[in-house]
């Protein structure tokens, strides 16, 4: 039954990612596609974490915890850029 669970999780995930996808390249604005390019991260965080309960091993957590970070980062960078036309000041 958790098996069965875990596998329609990671079909909506893959669902949601590639439908931010198709609103990163077809979206309206630039602050809706760097906002599509976040919640693609967090979906791809997700479909580690589901990928490493379907596994059984703690290793993709760590991977998640490090696109976590990336992504962070990342957006917080493309907005400064948006916002400023600058990222170092």
């Amino acid at each position: 039954m958790l098996m069965i669970c875990l596998i329609a999780a990671t079909a909506m995930v893959i669902i949601a990612m590639t439908l931010n996808l198709i609103t990163m390249f077809v979206g309206p604005d630039q602050p809706d596609r760097i906002l599509a390019l976040d919640t693609m991260y967090i979906n791809s965080i997700a479909l580690i974490l589901l990928f490493g309960l379907i596994m059984g091993t703690s290793l993709y957590f760590e991977a998640a915890l490090l696109i976590a970070m990336l992504g962070f980062v990342s957006t917080a960078a493309l907005c400064k850029y948006l916002l400023r036309g600058d990222i170092i000041e």
